[in-house]
């Protein structure tokens, strides 16, 4: 990509009002980013919601001077990036309506033809949680093409980022600032590790320091990247069931591990399982069963067909659908047979437990 449009994908991060979507939209009306800023105001605002607050801020000349500063540290410091328009741009990443125009990594990151998960939780992990992060890493310690991404926060974040080291994996830790500090400053003493097994991603600035308000960047980074999200524990509100709300906007599996009714860090979980947005996992076994990630397919989780199926009335519209149709994702078969997806994800584990049908990844349904 040429200079003037790199500065230009910048100037777009740096302006207020201009995300990921509307810079997608700018750049495909105009043919290039650097051509946006050549274009007459009247003609921008042609395009569908473009306003008069962004054409303001849109050609404030200040972003483009600090864009101008940022792309001038990125070649002293030799920062790599990665832009939406790259052939090597995460396939994963690529696919989600909001992602980066622009993000930085550091490390030694291949996501090329991975499995990839996200690990994400409270910071406040109690034994159960570490412990079942920990083994779950260790049982899927043989997919050795899996790579671990999650946030570098305390608790089950850098669990997750600990075991997959221990156990030679690949992990990525995506940044809610950038790149020329780590927070918190306590994990400082294993970026190394991380960076020689995998490394960091951020869309953020050098400049910009820690914020929450750049959890929601941070998070849907996490939850777009990964072909499956994992979350181990929450309370009944957190960041985690934030970035599992992402990966099932995405059509993406997202899993959790239950727990007690009265446990504070499993209520979000137990909801999560409760309301259909996640699968319950207990082990390693349950996430290759349904990413069909198994290794060894005679050994692969079965369930006994019974010779005589009862099907009730609805059931039979499902299947009835899926054998004209043929492999279909859940919101597909809704809009199919029109039923609501809560219900329809009940039919759908039912005759998952009959034998007649069988998951696939992204949501996708099949006969069996």
């Amino acid at each position: 990509m040429k200079e003037e449009d790199l500065i230009a994908l910048l100037a777009l991060q740096h302006t207020p009002n201009v995300g990921d979507v509307t810079a997608k939209k700018l750049i495909a009306h105009c043919g290039s980013p650097a051509a946006i800023y050549q274009q007459k105001k009247h003609k921008i605002a042609h395009i569908e919601r473009i306003g008069s607050v962004i054409l303001q801020h849109l050609f404030d000349p200040v972003h483009l001077r600090e864009a101008e500063k940022e792309w001038r540290y990125i070649q002293d410091q030799q920062i790599r990036y990665h832009t939406f328009f790259d052939a090597d741009y995460p396939a994963n990443l690529k696919q989600i309506i909001d992602a980066p125009i622009l993000f930085f990594s550091r490390g030694n990151i291949d996501l090329a033809n991975k499995k990839i998960i996200s690990i994400v939780g409270t910071r406040q992990a109690t034994s159960y949680g570490i412990g079942f992060c920990e083994k779950l890493v260790e049982e899927l310690a043989h997919l050795h093409d899996l790579v671990i991404v999650s946030g570098y926060a305390y608790g089950i974040d850098i669990t997750a980022h600990r075991s997959a080291i221990h156990h030679g994996l690949q992990t990525v830790a995506c940044l809610a600032h950038g790149l020329d500090t780590l927070y918190p400053a306590s994990h400082k003493r294993y970026a190394s590790e991380v960076e020689a097994k995998g490394g960091f991603v951020t869309e953020f600035w050098h400049q910009s320091k820690f914020d929450r308000k750049n959890f929601l960047g941070r998070n849907r980074i996490i939850a777009g990247l990964a072909d499956a999200t994992i979350v181990v524990e929450s309370a009944h509100k957190g960041g985690s069931l934030v970035t599992a709300d992402m990966a099932f906007s995405y059509s993406r599996e997202v899993f959790a591990l239950p727990g007690r009714v009265d446990d504070t860090y499993s209520q979000g979980c137990n909801r999560l399982i409760k309301t259909d947005k996640a699968r319950l996992i207990t082990s390693a076994s349950d996430l290759i069963y349904y990413m069909n990630w198994d290794e060894q397919p005679s050994q692969a989780k079965t369930i006994t067909p019974q010779l005589f199926i009862e099907l009730t009335p609805e059931e039979e519209v499902v299947t009835h659908y899926l054998e004209a149709q043929g492999k279909q994702t859940l919101d597909d078969i809704a809009k199919g047979c029109a039923l609501p997806v809560y219900k329809l994800s009940h039919l759908l584990f039912q005759l998952e437990m009959k034998g007649v049908v069988r998951p696939l990844p992204g949501k996708q349904f099949v006969m069996c």
